[in-house]
């Protein structure tokens, strides 16, 4: 690994690591996942789930350069420290779920969270192909894009499942 030259302050890192929650000690995906949170729920409320879809992409396409920037400042092909992909994973899910008639309960936000978490953790194919596959900035934003879609679509398959029984 490289000394680091790209500052803190620079428009890159701060995206890549969305304002520093990278560089939390432990877990930085989990924290990543998890600052996401209020800013979703910020979109949700001034613009619905459609904005949080779009808002999700932008992120998305924002973060393919930021994060290949920290990468080659660093050396690292995939650091853990670059933490938006987890942001636009995880309003992916969100965004899916409600678009899909989720109910905007607690439940849901807990449940999108800790079923992006697993997908994003264990990555199932294609997943696993892009993480493997696909390099440079768009490779560490791809797999939780996909991981996304994945945590989405199980979150409304699990509130539908548990709705009749009164737990959403």
């Amino acid at each position: 690994m490289v000394e680091p030259s790209l500052s803190r302050w620079s428009p890159s890192f701060l995206l890549a690591t969305w304002g520093g929650v990278g560089l939390l000690p432990k877990a930085p995906g989990t924290w990543g996942s998890l600052a996401a949170l209020p800013f979703a729920w910020v979109i949700v409320w001034v613009v619905g789930p459609l904005g949080l879809l779009a808002a999700s992409f932008l992120v998305f396409l924002g973060g393919i350069p930021a994060c290949r920037h920290v990468a080659e400042d660093l050396g690292i092909e995939d650091p853990g420290r670059c933490v938006v992909d987890e942001v636009a994973g995880q309003w992916l899910t969100l965004a899916i779920a409600f678009l899909l008639g989720a109910p905007g309960t607690l439940a849901i936000w807990v449940l999108g969270f800790l079923a992006f978490r697993v997908f994003d953790i264990l990555k199932p194919w294609p997943a696993s192909w892009a993480d493997r596959s696909v390099s440079g900035g768009l490779g560490v934003m791809l797999d939780d894009m996909i991981a996304g879609v994945y945590a989405g679509l199980v979150t409304v398959a699990i509130q539908l499942l548990a709705a009749p029984k009164g737990v959403f």
